[in-house]
């Protein structure tokens, strides 16, 4: 059995669509991977209800960050009190995950470089500079860089740069 490599892993809760989800995600992120599954098994099926043999369990990198899906059944839902955060440092990285992301999602939950995906879970698809600019001693570029973040629904490092200098 391999050690995980980091003290902390996000575990996602499927409905039944881990393995999907986790196929989804590794498309679209670079450099990320699948890696082990683990199946229900006839033990405790009068718990889980799940199928033996259904996967559980799908392990899987985003961009050398491990995740574990797991189809858990309908009890749990994901909700914008959690959200993955990609920090993009080119508009081209921003259109990319904004535009895999978002296809199949929820529209009416995109604002402010937010966007919700196909499977519910919240996202925001963010320049890299963004904690530099929110957290600027300069307050009234911070105000015109927030000024212009909440007419966005996906963001424009151009435009946010530029409201941030006064231009």
């Amino acid at each position: 059995m391999s050690k995980i490599s980091t003290r902390i892993q996000p575990c996602l809760w499927f409905d039944g669509q881990a393995e999907e989800a986790a196929k989804f995600y590794v498309s679209v992120f670079p450099g990320s991977k699948l890696g082990a599954f683990s199946r229900y098994a006839e033990a405790g099926k009068d718990i889980h209800g799940k199928q033996p043999g259904s996967v559980m369990t799908v392990a899987f990198e985003l961009d050398g960050q491990p995740f574990l899906a797991l189809n858990g059944g309908p009890y749990f839902k994901f909700s914008e009190a959690v959200s993955l955060m990609v920090l993009c440092d080119t508009q081209e990285e921003i259109d990319h995950y904004w535009n895999a992301l978002s296809q199949g999602g929820d529209p009416a939950a995109q604002q402010c470089g937010w966007l919700k995906d196909r499977y519910g879970l919240s996202w925001q698809i963010t320049p890299a500079i963004f904690a530099e600019m929110i957290t600027s001693s300069d307050r009234p570029a911070m105000e015109r860089y927030m000024a212009a973040l909440m007419t966005m629904k996906k963001l424009d490092i151009a435009q946010l740069q530029a409201a941030f200098e006064g231009r």
